[in-house]
């Protein structure tokens, strides 16, 4: 068999299609080999993170994956990902047979036939039905397909199903313990039964059911491409699961924006060269004597085209302090140093800079002068509105689990001194809440007596996060649902689906640490190309446009298709997360939300549940609330 190029996107690459994920071509599923087995990566890593690992809590560089593409003539060129085709026992859609790696069959040259029906591997080889005394044997000629299950255990281990363990798992004659697995030739069958299907064995007739759950053998690989079993003999047992069950493999990525002083360093100037080869700057730091100096800069100046003191100058910025210049990156400090750079203001900020903003607050404010009721009481509502014209995200991946437990690493060791990663570039448009008007909302106790139940069901529902645990308070729930209601809106509005639109969610309440009270939502879009998206998403911050755009998702609010169940709700989705918010007003799709879609309640943003009144209640009617 040759090999086979499946084109894959670099975004999937690092989620649902990363290492360890079972990924559909066009004929066959494949699972994606670690990352020991990569090749042809950037080897440098990813430059001018530094601030993204700190805050990330990242010790490893940042490489991003490997690149191939596909000829004209059909030939691969640069380094593809490594995958198997996996599962390796495939079944006949006739008559059930169970075949390994059929497509491994030696090749004599010449078409075989046995009968008059030819042998290929993408066909059952096994008997035929019933023929004439002394005719030809015919084969079966039934299409061979992949087998829909694996097994998978929670320690991110998964295997062939042991398909003759299954038939033999309880044998009541001697002749059935003695038959022995043979994965050469092909003896057992799957015959659909009363409930699911049975495994049979054709040689002993033997017959076992598809169990769910199944003990996971010593000698079972640790993954399909590592033939070696776990060092250690697995803790419980493992899950057969079919291929498509989401419980098989879950990616673990996390996020960071590229912010100032990062996001400002002009790529390929003298200084970014000088300072992304730390040989040349020893060469010239250890010149002894003047002349050395001179003929090792003239050196670096005629091979990168520039001067002589053009070097020299980006040596002297070097030691100033370059990129950084001193200023601390303190770990752990995401949110809050993107939260401080959005609403900051950047002076002499040029458009092909990584971290770009436009600010509309005085215009929103200007705005609300000149209109009254409801729009202009939404318009005080909004503290800030930026529109960010350009961004760059870097997206890492941590590793993979199965069955919801333990993590396992990309390279499956954890020994390896990078993680794959990735420069996203987009737009996004960026808001912010007034914190009076917050704070007011959030003193009224039927807010709080809601945000009780969301408290207690969280701190036992075990649901994790890419972006760490949210601090679930009325503030949060309120900016969560109002994110999703605006993902749904903007899918209209903005040209984009809401798949691949995200979120990112800026809460956290006055004295609670160091960057004080956030109350803001970044809504963007980005894809693995410099260029960046089309511009429709940073329109919609200008502020008629935005008023538009904020008035018809207060309005989507107050009433969901699926009303009165959806706003009766007492509580549904994973650990019963999510109140008034379904598929017909608040979720969307999975990609597009940093926590699960869970969180969830329309009646944090305007009333929908009797007597909870919504943060834009106050906005709309503010003579009614106290």
């Amino acid at each position: 068999m040759t090999d086979e190029a499946l084109p894959v996107r670099l975004s999937h690459l690092l989620r649902h299609c990363s290492v360890g994920a079972l990924v559909r071509g066009p004929d066959h599923l494949v699972t994606v080999k670690d990352t020991t087995f990569w090749r042809g990566g950037d080897e440098e890593g990813i430059r001018h993170v530094e601030r993204v690992r700190r805050s990330l809590k990242i010790s490893k560089v940042l490489r991003t994956p490997p690149k191939a593409r596909v000829e004209k003539n059909g030939r691969v060129s640069g380094h593809a990902i490594p995958a198997l085709r996996f599962p390796g026992w495939t079944w006949c859609s006739r008559c059930g047979l169970l075949q390994h790696r059929p497509w491994r069959r030696p090749r004599t040259g010449r078409a075989e036939t046995r009968g008059e029906v030819q042998i290929d591997p993408s066909f059952c080889s096994g008997p035929g039905p019933s023929h004439p005394v002394g005719g030809d044997v015919p084969v079966c000629g039934g299409r061979l397909e992949q087998v829909p299950w694996v097994l998978a255990h929670e320690h991110g281990y998964l295997a062939e199903v042991p398909w003759h363990a299954l038939a033999h798992f309880e044998p009541r004659r001697p002749a059935r313990r003695a038959c022995v697995a043979d994965w050469e030739s092909p003896y057992l069958k799957i015959q659909p039964a009363d409930r699911g299907y049975r495994v049979l064995c054709t040689r002993c007739s033997a017959s076992g059911p598809i169990e769910l759950r199944f003990p996971y053998s010593e000698h079972e690989w640790q993954q399909p491409w590592l033939r070696k079993p776990p060092e250690n003999r697995p803790e419980g047992l493992a899950w057969i699961l079919e291929i498509n069950d989401v419980r098989i493999h879950s990616p673990e990525t996390r996020t960071a924006l590229v912010i100032p002083p990062e996001s400002r360093i002009r790529k390929g100037t003298v200084v970014d060269r000088l300072y992304s080869s730390t040989d040349r700057q020893e060469e010239i730091r250890e010149s002894r004597t003047g002349l050395q100096r001179r003929t090792t800069l003239r050196g670096i100046a005629a091979e990168w085209g520039c001067g002589i003191d053009e070097v020299e100058e980006a040596l002297k910025e070097i030691d100033r302090g370059y990129p950084l210049y001193g200023e601390s990156v303190g770990d752990g400090d995401l949110f809050g140093g993107e939260y401080r750079a959005l609403i900051g203001e950047i002076p002499d900020l040029q458009e092909d800079e990584d971290f770009v903003t436009e600010h509309h607050t005085r215009a929103w404010s200007d705005l609300g002068s000149k209109l009254q009721g409801t729009a202009a009481r939404l318009i005080a509502a909004v503290d800030r509105l930026i529109a960010v014209n350009r961004l760059k995200e870097i997206l890492v991946l941590d590793g993979f689990r199965r069955l919801e437990g333990r993590m396992t690493p990309p390279d499956l060791t954890g020994k390896a001194d990078w993680l794959p990663a990735l420069e996203l570039y987009g737009e996004g448009i960026f808001f912010t809440l007034r914190e009076s008007f917050l704070r007011r909302w959030e003193a009224n106790r039927q807010v709080r007596n809601r945000t009780r139940i969301f408290l207690d069901r969280f701190d036992g529902s075990g649901v994790r996060s890419p972006m760490g645990p949210p601090t679930v308070s009325p503030r949060f729930l309120a900016l969560h649902t109002l994110s999703h209601l605006m993902i749904r809106e903007l899918e209209t509005k903005a040209g984009y689906p809401a798949a691949s639109l995200r979120e990112r969610i800026y809460c956290q309440s006055e004295g609670a640490a160091d960057s004080g009270s956030m109350a803001g939502v970044l809504i963007y879009v980005a894809v693995p190309d410099t260029e960046g998206s089309l511009g429709g998403l940073m329109s919609q911050a200008e502020p008629h446009r935005f008023l538009r755009l904020l008035s018809a998702v207060v309005e989507a609010a107050e009433w969901c298709s699926l009303d009165p169940v959806c706003a009766r709700q007492e509580g549904h989705g994973p650990g019963l997360l999510n109140r008034a918010a379904c598929h017909a007003c608040a979720l969307v799709p999975e990609p597009s939300c940093a926590f699960g879609n869970v969180l969830l309640d329309r009646a944090f943003v305007t009333e929908v549940a009797g007597g909870v009144p919504g943060l834009f209640d106050i906005a709309k009617r503010p003579e009614q609330r106290g």
